[in-house]
């Protein structure tokens, strides 16, 4: 089957940049190949990633003083005929302009020069486990909010690839769920197997292409087996194990699907012990396990993007590494890409 997004090692990142302005931080994601629109809490409290997702969901209430998000059933309850009534106004549903600084700037830039755009939003289960309600307990749990929250963040991914796919015929999404390395344990209280029926249930509903981005180590055959066309992770942190699941890779990659390869780490001290050169190496001694489970080395290739490893909002020097880390990745794009003769 034919990937729906462009390969070839090209380059895209996360969303997540440490910048406190946002005319440089959209600058950084305008030199990868596949730009995205950056989000930046250091800006706005409104920037967060799942205040974001937040924006209209029934029972949602925000204290930006203490840069806490919270949820009242009671007002859920209340709100909820509200939502019902704008379902059909997918316009409703998208990022409006107090929710993000570069989202709608993005969105009047041209993109012609591009090989493809990308938009992202907090999925559904890392939002039902973060988001608490009034009695402490995340609102996944809720057999009476869990359908409405699943629904309500298709219709939102939705309004988004619409409107990215407006300006490029090759946009995509990302959906972040860093809680999803999570599920696996006993101790969880939400089992996989009831993950698997809400993901499926929840991507039923959004047009391709879209997948999950995720820093964690999950378990990689159930991301694998789920409908993505695109798949991105730490393969920096995580690379020794993820080539052990080449049956499942293999599967994915005949389905059409891609793999963003977050190779370059963006964390001060990571990045401190590391050259490009090194890196681009390292990337390469992943790639003989996967062909020895019978992966053609070309159709990896070309199904294959290259991104940092991580987010990072830690750094001392806040913005510095994240930018160098950028200018690394593109360097071993262009090094690969030359290398094994790429368009």
């Amino acid at each position: 089957m034919t990937a729906l997004i462009p390969g070839n090692l090209h380059t895209t990142a996360m969303a997540i940049l440490p910048h406190d302005r946002p005319e440089p931080a959209l600058e950084l994601a305008l030199s990868l190949d596949i730009p995205f629109w950056p989000q930046l809490p250091h800006v706005s409290f409104y920037e967060d990633m799942y205040v974001q997702a937040g924006e209209h969901f029934p029972g949602i209430v925000l204290f930006p003083e203490t840069s806490s998000i919270r949820f009242d059933t009671a007002k859920f309850y209340d709100e909820l005929p509200q939502m019902w009534e704008h379902w059909d106004d997918l316009d409703y549903f998208d990022i409006s302009p107090a929710y993000s600084a570069v989202y709608h700037r993005f969105l009047q830039l041209d993109f012609s020069k591009y090989v493809a755009i990308r938009g992202q939003l907090e999925g559904p289960i890392s939002f039902g486990l973060k988001i608490l309600d009034e009695n402490d307990r995340p609102i996944i749990f809720s057999d009476e909010v869990r359908p409405v929250l699943l629904d309500f963040m298709a219709r939102r991914v939705q309004a988004q690839l619409a409107r990215l796919k407006a300006k490029h015929p090759k946009a995509f999404m990302f959906l972040d769920e860093p809680g999803l390395q999570f599920i696996f344990s006993s101790v969880s209280g939400y089992p996989d197997m009831r993950a698997k029926e809400d993901l499926d249930h929840f991507l039923a509903q959004i047009d391709r292409p879209r997948g999950i981005h995720l820093c964690g180590n999950p378990d990689w055959e159930f991301l694998l087996n789920r409908d993505l066309d695109i798949l991105s992770m730490d393969i920096y942190s995580n690379g020794e194990i993820f080539q052990h699941y080449g049956k499942a890779i293999r599967a994915f990659l005949n389905r059409g699907g891609v793999l963003a390869w977050g190779i370059i780490p963006t964390g001060f001290e990571s990045f401190e012990q590391e050259t490009p050169e090194r890196l681009a190496a390292y990337l390469e001694t992943l790639w003989p396990t996967l062909l020895a489970a019978g992966i053609d080395r070309d159709q990896l290739l070309a199904q294959s993007l290259l991104a940092p490893a991580t987010c990072c909002l830690i750094n001392p020097d806040r913005e510095k590494t994240v930018t160098a880390a950028y200018a690394w990745l593109q360097q071993v794009s262009q090094h690969l890409r030359e290398k094994y003769r790429l368009a």
